[in-house]
């Protein structure tokens, strides 16, 4: 009983100081709290479209970025079809980076060029939005409501540079963009999407020879990423030395031509001992004809390899073996 009297009272004060308060706090949906004058529209407010981004952007201009966000706000809420519209919400965009949050600047940058496409800033616009996706690829957290640090996510990440390509694939960002997917997903140890990727990047950019270089040359390495992190996967050995073959071929000038070179020797031997392993694995099971053909096989992938020199000492003793149990 006593602690309903008590806010019975508290309520009643509250109504009857905000009956005389000659100006209270109100709250608006995306511009959050204000001070407003009763019965007029605050210091911040002006009627018209174009007098209400003049607000906006002087007081971006002193980085007073809240005030900014709130007026600038306000002009694509009440004059979405103005003439003011794409450049208030341009400002939005901006005071979201201001204030750090990535993720709502990223999706204002996009509101921006989906509703305004002929806005005259669009490339600096899509420049902005390739470096908020750098950021993240260089492990900014993704966040809870812009306030509360969640993870770092390279899956997420791919996702804002594949919207950056959607949005201008043949822009001067459109190819970097493209490359930075591969980046992500190689992040992400998903070297079959890498690899995707940067194949994307070498059929549609084939035009451009440094991008279609690098493209090609990324590609190769992840597959030779593919190939070391799954067991005695041949094919996908193969596939990096293809690929590599085909950068020194289209790319026979490039300064990485010798790195290509030492690694498809690399890969050789590599083969070569998975080929080495599987004849072995044959031999202790007396699968005798199986195991002469792995033998034979590394033979045929390195035969300057240090696995060479064992299987030909193997396919001599395993021979043997062959000839004395038919006699």
């Amino acid at each position: 009983m006593k602690r309903r009297f008590i806010l019975l009272l508290l309520t009643a004060a509250f109504w009857l100081s905000a009956g005389r308060a000659p100006a209270p706090f109100v709250y608006t949906p995306g511009e959050g709290w204000s001070y407003e004058p009763v019965g007029g529209t605050g210091k911040w407010m002006r009627t018209r479209a174009k007098d209400q981004l003049a607000v906006s952007q002087e007081a971006f201009d002193k980085k007073d970025f809240a005030l900014a966000q709130k007026a600038a706000h306000r002009v694509v809420r009440l004059w979405p079809l103005s003439d003011y519209a794409p450049q208030a919400q341009y400002l939005l965009g901006r005071c979201y980076e201001q204030k750090g949050w990535d993720q709502k600047a990223f999706k204002s940058f996009q509101t921006l060029l989906e509703k305004y496409p002929k806005a005259v800033n669009y490339q600096e616009v899509l420049q902005r939005q390739y470096e908020i996706a750098g950021r993240f690829l260089a492990g900014e957290w993704f966040r809870l409501w812009n306030y509360f640090p969640l993870y770092p996510s390279m899956e997420k990440t791919a996702g804002l540079y594949e919207q950056v390509v959607k949005n201008g694939p043949y822009t001067e960002i459109g190819p970097q963009a493209q490359m930075r997917i591969g980046a992500a997903r190689e992040k992400q140890s998903n070297y079959p999407d890498a690899v995707k990727a940067y194949e994307l990047a070498a059929d549609r950019y084939h035009d451009q020879p440094k991008i279609a270089a690098e493209a090609v040359f990324k590609q190769a390495l992840a597959y030779e990423k593919m190939a070391t992190t799954a067991e005695y996967d041949q094919n996908t050995a193969a596939q990096a030395i293809a690929t590599f073959t085909d950068f020194m071929t289209l790319f026979p000038d490039d300064p990485r031509v010798p790195r290509a070179q030492k690694t498809i020797g690399r890969l050789h031997t590599e083969q070569a001992r998975g080929s080495y392993e599987i004849a072995r694995y044959y031999e202790k099971n007396r699968k005798w004809n199986g195991a002469l053909v792995y033998y034979n096989e590394v033979l045929l992938r390195d035969p300057l390899s240090p696995f060479a020199a064992a299987s030909r000492e193997r396919i001599d003793q395993i021979k043997k073996r062959l000839q004395t149990a038919s006699k």
